[in-house]
Parts: structure tokens; sequence; C-alpha cells
């Protein structure tokens, strides 16, 4: 485990998946991040890639090959080096293996960095291609947040405000995972979205292209909480485990299949193309109040 630290905050990142652990206020002792309980959801803040979502069948073609790959990738399975580390940072970072490019024939260098400045922790995603053709690729994060934040609160006083107002409609996913062909209405000339855990019975709310670049979880009966911000992601995700005590806010580079997919990795919607030593960045961040 990998803890970084500054004067406000303490965050644990494991190796195994570089995946975010821990938040917490350094004069509380305040935990942000959920607990990870295995009844509901045992993750905390897997790291999507190379695929956010699920495909049809698992699986994908390219080149005339079909490959099988599991929903959201491989990455957040996968041991992580640790490339740098300081007191408030660290890199990480994840290369082609011989078991990898079984299911996804690409050569890269996936990197992850952590850093602390105040009370927000930036997360930035570098992919680059370490091969000789064009590689197909999506990214996203999944970070799961405690909801109540504060002791004596309970999940219906808090709500998700929009750094924007949002006219904008869920993408419903199918039982298999796929995303539905039109849109339900749910952000009707609003900033925000009170929780209900009945907001997640039918999986996660799934947007494109949100006019907003912040989404924070408030309340009005306490200050703490959390804001995201996620800048050049196209999609976003707001998922929570049935009747569990977590939000996610979930920024993608990329989204599930459609219900009418060709399976075509090259045409899927939100797929990245990076040429020949050519590097992706993108960062999101969180901060803690």
């Amino acid at each position: 485990m990998i803890r970084l630290s500054n004067e406000k905050l303490t965050v644990d990142i494991a190796e195994k998946g570089a995946e975010l652990q821990s938040i917490k206020r350094n004069d509380n002792s305040l935990e942000y991040m959920w607990s990870g309980d295995p009844a509901f959801w045992g993750k905390k803040s897997p790291v999507l890639f190379p695929i956010v979502g699920g495909l049809k069948n698992n699986s994908y073609h390219y080149n005339g090959q079909e490959y099988t790959l599991g929903r959201h990738g491989f990455a957040r399975d996968m041991n992580f080096t640790v490339v740098e580390q300081g007191p408030d940072n660290v890199l990480f970072s994840l290369v082609a293996t011989e078991e990898t490019l079984k299911v996804y024939p690409f050569h890269f260098i996936f990197s992850i960095r952590y850093v602390l400045t105040d009370t927000k922790i930036t997360v930035s995603y570098h992919v680059k291609n370490t091969g000789n053709e064009m590689m197909y690729f999506s990214v996203g994060a999944h970070p799961a947040f405690k909801v109540p934040v504060a002791e004596g609160s309970s999940f219906t006083d808090y709500y998700l405000h929009f750094s924007h107002t949002e006219n904008a409609g869920r993408w419903p996913l199918s039982e298999k995972g796929l995303i539905e062909m039109e849109p339900t209405p749910l952000l009707n000339n609003t900033q925000k979205l009170p929780l209900e855990k009945s907001l997640f019975y039918e999986d996660a709310l799934v947007f494109k292209h949100l006019a907003s670049n912040q989404i924070s979880i408030k309340s009005d009966l306490t200050s703490y909480g959390v804001t995201v911000q996620f800048d050049d992601f196209p999609y976003m995700g707001i998922w929570s485990a049935k009747d569990a005590n977590f939000v996610c806010i979930e920024p993608w580079c990329g989204i599930a299949d459609n219900v009418y997919t060709t399976s075509e990795l090259a045409a899927k919607e939100g797929i990245n193309a990076l040429h020949p030593g050519q590097l992706f960045d993108r960062s999101w961040s969180v901060t803690v109040q």
C-alpha cells in the first residue's frame, strides 16, 4: 500500500490496480471513500482500461479476429509498478504483457499519477502507444464516495450538484449491460439531483456530453462533501450498488457497447485512437470539503 500525505490529507493507494483506497482529512480523520464492503461491492476506485463498461458477449473484433475481454478491462486486476514516489505524489505504470496481448493485441504503457494539493487529489492518466500500428482504447475512473459523508446524516440528506444547468437524459442499460439507443428524461433545467437509493435500482445513470465539468456530493445539513472535476471526459457514469451507502462519480473516455454494436473495436462509440508513439493524457480530481 502506498501512503501519500500533506498538511490536509492522508491518501492510501493499492499497487493492485493502482486503486485509490482511502481519503482522510488530517484534522478530524473523516473518511471520504467507500469501505469496500463485499456484501455490496468489494472495490473502491477501480481504473477502467482498456475498455469502459461491457462488450456485447464480452468480445470484440479487430483485424478479422475475435477477442474476449471482461467488463471494464484488465488494468483494475493487475499489479502496477511504482515508478516515482514522493511524500505527496506517486506515479504507477503498467505495460503490455504476453497475457494482455492475448486479449488486447496492442503494445502500450499506461501510467497513472496521483498528486495531492491542499485538499485536492489529482489523478492523471497517460497512455502511450508503444506498438507499430494504431491503438484503440478507452479509459475511465470509478471512485466510490461514502454517503452519508458525515455521522448523524443519512443517504437522502445528500444531493448531486452539477456545475452547470443540465438538460440531460440518462442512457439506459439493457439487462446485458449494453447502452440502449434512446435516453430517458432525468435532468430538466436543473443543477441538482436529490439522492435516493432507488435511483440506482436499474443500474448506473449514464450521461453523454454533460454541460458540467464538476459534480459535487453535498448536503444542506453539513459542510462535508466532495467535488469531482473532469475536463475532456465526454461520458459520465453515476452508480451505487443496490441499497449501499456510497455513490460513484465516474468520468469516462469511453462507454459500454450499445445494443446494436457491430463489435468492431475501431468503430466502437467513444473509442480513442493513438498513432504509434503518440501519447494520450487526461486528468480528473476530487476535492474534499
